[in-house]
């Protein structure tokens, strides 16, 4: 359990749920946020708010992505001390709902699970639960407008609050590696974990169930995308919707596709989940499209998307994991359509 010992030190990973002392939809998610900022950079130095804050206009503001980069804006997890983790471990919480912080807290936690895997490579990019970064844009209050990043390997958080409300959550990032372990190689992972089983397991089971005529519609390509479209992109690609329209599902195949978007949905605080939903009220989900390419089974590249009137969903499975296993890697994000980071498309 020696990995336990130290990443409870490093991030205090352990117990995360439990831990931060902020009960879950207690609050608005906004005043929270706003408080949890200003409690993370009353902690720091000066030395440290150079690195932690910086102007909202900053065009570092819209610099994000989810691989394993040798530098990132903003403050590390190892560059702070106990207190200071505990409170930016705060601020996660509260940014998040109660699953998607589990995610995120395990997503972390995955990158000693990482270093296991890989430690007879060479060349390989750093793998370290605290390389995990935490920047605050503008100066975080009851009246401005401010944003926040949350960000390392596998997960990217963006937010904006102005006036004490979340006016944008996106883009959002989770990823796995391995999407399912296949044997225990570290203790505390156990094989057949799946920290994102539910954003493959809907999309296969809603594969499965369109017939014949439906699947010709759905299935936009026989090989899977690469990647996620704008990996990294400061705005979604906005393209027309392919694949299948859910007018064209019955009820159950619509209830599925409703499960899957509210899986990536909620992982945000209710009040913010709402937000990322409102487009499917009064008959929106009939307009929202599902689109499949390559293969309908697991451990061969897979890639979907589902893409309504204001959010563009998107995973992709085609990357090797750590131990070689073939398609057992996710990289999957929520966009917002209406604009990123609270800038609107124009």
């Amino acid at each position: 359990m020696k990995f336990r010992l130290l990443m409870a030190v490093a991030l205090g990973v352990v117990g995360l749920v439990a831990s931060a002392g902020v009960a879950y939809q207690a609050t608005r998610p906004g005043p929270a946020m706003t408080s949890a900022a200003q409690q993370f950079l009353a902690s720091l130095s000066a030395e440290q708010k150079s690195k932690a804050v910086m102007a909202y206009d900053s065009p570092q503001r819209l610099d994000w992505h989810f691989i394993p980069k040798a530098s990132r804006k903003g403050l590390q997890i190892r560059e702070m001390d106990d207190k200071q983790r505990q409170v930016a471990r705060t601020l996660l919480k509260v940014s998040l709902s109660e699953i998607g912080h589990a995610k995120a807290a395990r997503i972390i936690e995955y990158e000693a699970l990482l270093k296991e895997l890989e430690k007879a490579k060479t060349g390989t990019p750093l793998r370290d639960t605290e390389r995990y970064y935490f920047t605050v844009f503008g100066e975080p209050t009851e009246k401005s407008k401010w944003g926040l990043s949350i960000e390392g390997h596998h997960m990217s958080l963006n937010f904006v609050v102005e006036n004490g409300r979340v006016v944008s959550s996106s883009p959002a990032m989770f990823g796995a590696n391995p999407a399912t372990i296949k044997a225990e190689a570290l203790a505390g992972f156990k094989a057949g974990e799946r920290i994102l089983a539910k954003e493959e397991q809907l999309a296969f089971d809603l594969l499965a169930s369109l017939n014949a005529d439906q699947r010709k519609v759905a299935v936009i390509a026989e090989k899977a995308l690469d990647e996620v479209r704008g990996a990294g992109a400061p705005q979604p690609p906005t393209d027309a919707p392919v694949g299948i329209a859910a007018s064209k599902l019955d009820d159950n195949q619509r209830k599925i596709l409703k499960s899957l978007i509210e899986t990536y949905a909620h992982n945000v605080p209710d009040e913010v989940a709402s937000d990322r939903l409102s487009s499917l009220k009064e008959g929106g989900l009939e307009k929202v499209h599902f689109a499949w390419a390559g293969a309908d089974k697991p451990g061969i590249g897979h890639y979907y998307r589902v893409q309504g009137s204001e959010f563009v969903i998107e995973f992709v499975n085609t990357q090797p994991d750590a131990a070689g296993n073939p398609a057992n890697h996710i990289h999957c994000t929520w966009r917002d359509l209406r604009g990123d980071f609270a800038i609107p498309i124009k």
